[in-house]
């Protein structure tokens, strides 16, 4: 039990730093671009959308290929190669002397980001599969807090100058490598690993190979759809709040903010009370259903303060993914978790890439000067639809799955 709950706390702090300088990023990485630049920022501005594109594509690449190699040589080492990688890359962006350096840093960070594919396998190495969910809801409460701190703590570090964020995120990586190297064990059993296969690594072909399990791909469908509706609303919620209410950035700050507390206090702590009485598939269907509201609700609403309200009010819309991916781990072998992991993270990454183009174009079609119709909340209802599909895609699939010993008992 001691040795399960080291590498949970590990795999935590590995992923909320990983996220933390994510939004360390956010506020300081377009400035230091422009300052390469002349000052510049519509350049700037350019350039930043290339270092988002390169970081979730290099995601896309790699996530397989390190969750096949975790499959053969353990999770242990690929997180700690993941981790150093990621040391090498804060480097670089502390002490970058030249714009196309500082790019190489962001492939470097997209590469390690991959880890994750190896956090959530061994995840589900240690927890039994009545766990499984609850343990893989610490990664999205990681996730919240990186994005919560990350952002504040960039802004008040870059008040002391633009590369001191980075060498703040940089150490504190590197202390979590050593204590990864010290400390971690290994949890991936050696009857339960295969060898590595390039073909398996390929992230197309990784996708292929989701097709031995139905299952897996329609609850893969279903989070697939509700990460495109997560991504809209993230691409424009500062679009639509200035648009609609007039927010200011400190208010649009306060507000995503709040995003991350309620996923941090949903997934971190009411999970773990829900999840045993309600169980994966009535978790899911409760999450989707709120989600759903929610996206329409944000879409309607006239005032600011309804969007705390709707925010507050469907919270359990965090319940979602984390269900999913509980029923995905029990639905595939011990031995292929790695593989399914690396396969889910590519699909992901996908979408961050695609769903913001999407959003974003239509909401300037929506507000457009000379659009007769304007539906500012377009690109919400988009993200309603989506979670629709995703509900519907989940339901279906429910009937082919097998019950656990722990879910029949709740449905008794």
């Amino acid at each position: 039990m001691r040795t399960r709950t080291a590498g949970l706390a590990f795999i935590f702090v590995t992923i909320f730093l990983d996220v933390l300088g994510l939004g360390i990023v956010i506020p300081i990485l377009p400035g230091l671009i422009a300052s390469f630049l002349g000052g510049d920022v519509s350049a700037a501005a350019q350039y930043y959308g290339y270092f988002i594109a390169v970081f979730a594509a290099m995601q896309f690449l790699f996530a397989p290929v390190l969750g096949a190699l975790s499959d053969q040589y353990g999770r242990r080492p690929v997180l700690l190669v993941s981790l150093f990688g990621a040391v090498l890359d804060y480097v670089l962006l502390a002490v970058a002397p030249t714009l196309a350096l500082l790019f190489v840093g962001r492939v470097i960070a997209g590469i390690t980001a991959a880890s994750f594919t190896a956090a959530n396998a061994y995840i589900a190495d240690v927890s039994p599969p009545e766990k499984r969910a609850q343990n893989f809801g610490l990664i999205g409460a990681a996730f919240s807090l990186g994005f919560i701190i990350g952002p504040v703590l960039g802004g008040v570090l870059g008040s002391l100058g633009p590369r001191v964020p980075f060498m703040a995120a940089g150490t504190l990586t590197l202390l979590n490598w050593l204590y990864g190297f010290f400390v971690l064990p290994e949890s991936l059993a050696p009857e339960n690993r295969r060898r590595f296969s390039l073909r398996e690594a390929n992230p197309l072909a990784s996708l292929r190979g989701l097709g031995r399990y139905p299952v897996v791909i329609s609850l893969t469908a279903t989070i697939v759809c509700t990460n495109l509706a997560q991504q809209s609303l993230q691409a424009t919620w500062v679009l639509y709040t200035t648009y609609r209410f007039a927010w200011s950035t400190w208010q649009q700050g306060l507000s995503l903010a709040m995003f991350g507390i309620l996923a941090a206090v949903i997934q971190a702590g009411l999970l773990r009370v829900l999840m045993p009485r309600l169980g994966e598939r009535r978790a899911l269907v409760i999450g989707l259903l709120s989600s759903l509201i929610g996206f329409v609700l944000y879409g309607m609403a006239t005032q600011g303060w309804m969007m705390y309200f709707v925010m507050v009010g469907t919270a359990l819309g965090f319940l979602a993914q984390p269900a999913a991916q509980g029923l995905i781990s029990n639905a595939v072998a011990a031995d292929e978790q790695g593989a399914v992991q690396g396969a889910l993270a590519s699909l992901l990454s996908l979408t961050g890439i695609v769903a913001p183009v999407i959003a974003t174009g239509i909401f300037s079609y929506f507000t457009a000067a000379d659009q007769p119709f304007k539906l500012p909340g377009a690109p919400f209802f988009l993200g309603a639809v989506l979670t629709l599909v995703g509900l519907l895609l989940a339901l279906r699939t429910f009937g082919r799955l097998r019950v656990p010993a722990s879910q029949a008992a709740l449905d008794a």
